[in-house]
């Protein structure tokens, strides 16, 4: 009876542990250029995005820069559900536009799945590209 119950106890701290044990911190990146744009433009600017997303809390962090942009930018955000080369609405705003940008989110379930699946990206617009100067896809 004892070796059952340990093995109870066993079983049971074991399945208290499985899911602190699934969550993790993901690294996306995105390297913004005027080229992968839709359509692609010619801007000279360019920015990087950084971001982390927390599997247990579902909180997604970021830091966006850029430089070199033909004018103020005037607003920037993620976007998505898309595939590279497809335009898709505003997931979530950045709150400001100067760079560089910071912020987090609570993600749902659905926006972490397109997120994890490479389906979001940044987008930085400017008075002379209002659909978007700089753009980069989100990738682990």
């Amino acid at each position: 009876m004892r070796k059952l119950t340990a093995c109870g106890v066993m079983l049971v701290a074991g399945m208290a542990w499985a899911p602190l044990a699934s969550a993790e911190t993901v690294v996306l990146k995105a390297e913004l250029k005027g080229s992968n744009e839709v359509p692609p433009n010619t801007s000279p600017a360019t920015g990087t995005a950084e971001a982390t997303y927390d599997t247990a809390t579902k909180v997604l962090t970021w830091i966006v820069s850029y430089s070199n942009l033909s004018g103020p930018a005037i607003g920037a955000h993620f976007h998505g559900p898309a595939e590279a080369g497809k335009n898709a609405g505003i997931v979530v705003p950045f709150n400001f536009v100067a760079s560089p940008m910071k912020g987090q989110a609570t993600l749902t379930d659905a926006q972490a799945a397109d997120l994890l699946a490479g389906k979001w990206y940044a987008n930085i617009h400017s008075a002379a590209n209002p659909g978007g100067e700089i753009r980069g896809n989100l990738a682990k």
